[in-house]
């Protein structure tokens, strides 16, 4: 029973995190991009296809973030001194990037102030979530079930590159997300930017892959040993697929295909992810199994899991679904 309620306890957290990434990425992908709009009408335009939505993808932070601490104590206790810096970092970037949303509208003379809060918040936001997600790959040293490394172990060359490249894919989803929200100016702007994004991004994906398997050799036996690694290679058929649809998507003017597809390639990149870690919850050693808090705890935590997970799935739908469709340049949120 144990093994069946971590199991599926690791199921949801990879899922919080992931419905995070592809919500939240694209709204930290816009504030990216912020400085390269034309206007402050441009600016104004690009936050409100966000305003209404924003702080909704905020909550799958918590949630995966609440549910890490509750359900897989050790987990935590290990990741949380391994990369209190770049997590610190990143809330603090969250907070400014959220209180830029309101006072930017009320201010008159520093109205670039909170411009360059919600931009600069979005982008060390975003660096530090690949930093950490970095350093979490590259292994985590433990002894006595307890973090064993030093205060900068996070900082290597392969998480800065981790940090870069989730910077940048988010660019490229908040630039799809504005092809699929804007119309005129702004549309075709963002689709001339998302083009070099989508190079870029898919450049660093590239690297990151290769480099991966050689981190550990756990890692490259999942991707390279046969029959194993047969399952391993649908995920680059798939990410082919993905870009095909991208970049056919941008050339020949839709407006929603470019956005879904390059949330597919971030939705394909966690799952070989996943590929990688699994069993582990906080590689190299530590697995989901001994990470668990006790069986009590996991089915009565589960059982609050499963009445609010369909609420909160609920009431993102229909957010989304209310506010859906392109935006009116002569009417907003505030």
């Amino acid at each position: 029973m144990e093994f069946d309620l971590a199991f599926i306890w690791a199921g949801l957290i990879a899922f919080a995190v992931l419905t995070y990434v592809i919500l939240d990425g694209f709204d930290l992908g816009l504030g990216i991009l912020f400085p390269f709009a034309k206007s402050h009408a441009e600016r104004d335009l690009m936050m409100n296809s966000v305003a209404p939505v924003w702080d909704g993808n905020e909550t799958w932070l918590v949630l995966g973030g609440g549910g890490l601490f509750a359900v897989f104590p050790l987990a935590y206790a290990v990741v949380m001194p391994a990369l209190y810096m770049p997590i610190m970092v990143m809330l603090l970037a969250l907070v400014f990037r959220g209180v830029s949303f309101e006072y930017r509208w009320r201010a008159q003379k520093l109205k670039w102030v909170w411009d360059l809060a919600f931009s600069g918040g979005s982008l060390v936001a975003a660096l530090c979530q690949g930093i950490a997600l970095g350093a979490l790959v590259q292994g985590i040293k433990i002894e006595d079930r307890a973090y064993a490394g030093g205060w900068f172990d996070w900082l290597s060359p392969f998480s800065l590159l981790c940090g870069l490249a989730v910077a940048v894919g988010y660019a490229l989803l908040g630039a799809c997300w504005l092809i699929m929200k804007t119309e005129g100016g702004i549309c075709d702007h963002m689709r001339r930017l998302a083009r070099p994004l989508a190079v870029a991004t898919l450049a660093l994906i590239g690297v990151v892959s290769l480099w991966t398997p050689f981190l550990d050799p756990v890692y490259f036996s999942r991707w390279f040993n046969l029959p194993g690694s047969l399952w391993s290679f649908c995920v680059p058929a798939l990410m082919a697929a993905l870009v095909w649809l991208l970049f056919s998507g941008l050339r020949g003017g839709a407006d929603r295909q470019p956005f879904f597809a390059a949330l597919g390639i971030f939705v394909t990149c966690f799952v070989g992810l996943g590929i990688s870690f699994y069993p582990m919850m906080v590689p190299p050693s530590l697995s989901i199994w001994a990470a668990a808090a006790p069986d009590k705890s996991l089915s009565f935590t589960l059982v609050g899991a499963l009445i609010l997970l369909p609420l909160i799935l609920s009431y993102t739908a229909y957010a989304y679904w209310v506010f859906r469709g392109k935006m009116d340049p002569n009417e907003g949120y505030h």
